[in-house]
């Protein structure tokens, strides 16, 4: 085995982690920028519209591997509402997700940037995410400055979602490498694990002992592909470096 050229990274709970998601949080700060909402209805009532809403949308969608914008939910749910925000989507967005799920670094993710770029690996990030890339891009560029992603790619600026090959396929022609050229790290066994190995890339399963809200008995299951087994990303940096 040899060092890649390139590193893809998957972006929850594998560069940064959310701790939960409070749909009523990001509501209530949302709606403190209310211009109209005629039919007086609370915050609570508003969120949990929005939940059964998104649920009904993303059900059928994931059985396709298929992506929402988060923008585009937000104006259906607020225009079918007839509540108007004196924001733009993006500011309604990034307020929503600001304080319904903060983001914060998973541990070493940052020394790990650190040693890939001093090695000269190149990097991005393919991650399966609503929010639109712009959102996702500023939060990983806060959280982690000193990475040097080539590209940032959101699953809900492409319509697909990973394991769906499309989505990793585009990332290859974005860097102009072929798949043995390429490794990708995530937490999702199936996902990013079995997706990536699925166009030939060498999927590295980063199985972390940080509490995941979202992690459910799949995630523990390994894939069913050859990959390499990471738990703690200083000892990623030690495995990269026993090739070099």
């Amino acid at each position: 085995m040899k060092l890649p050229k390139m590193i893809l990274f998957d972006y929850g709970h594998t560069l940064c982690h959310e701790t939960g998601f409070d749909t009523n949080k990001g509501t209530v700060a949302v709606m403190k920028y209310i211009k109209s909402n005629p039919k007086n209805y609370s915050c609570e009532e508003i969120s949990d519209f929005s939940k059964k809403l998104f649920e009904q949308i993303r059900n059928g969608a994931r059985k396709n591997n298929l992506e929402i914008h988060n923008q585009k939910f937000q104006q259906m749910l607020y225009e079918y509402l007839e509540i108007e925000i004196d924001l733009t989507q993006p500011q309604i967005e990034k307020i929503f997700w600001d304080n319904s799920a903060p983001g914060g670094i998973m541990p070493n993710a940052d020394k790990m940037i650190d040693f890939i770029n001093s090695a000269g690996i190149r990097s991005g990030v393919i991650s399966n995410v609503s929010f639109s890339g712009e959102a996702l891009s500023e939060r990983i560029n806060r959280i982690l400055p000193n990475n040097k992603f080539e590209f940032i790619i959101a699953s809900s600026e492409y319509v697909f979602r990973k394991p769906e090959p499309l989505i990793f396929e585009l990332a290859l022609k974005k860097a102009h490498l072929n798949p043995d050229e390429v490794w990708y790290c995530g937490d999702n066994p199936i996902a990013d694990a079995e997706g990536s190995s699925g166009v030939e890339m060498f999927p590295v399963w980063y199985h972390s002992s940080v509490k995941c809200d979202y992690h459910d008995k799949k995630y523990e299951i390994p894939p069913k592909c050859e990959h390499l087994l990471i738990s703690d990303w200083n000892d990623f940096i030690l495995f990269l470096k026993n090739l070099m």
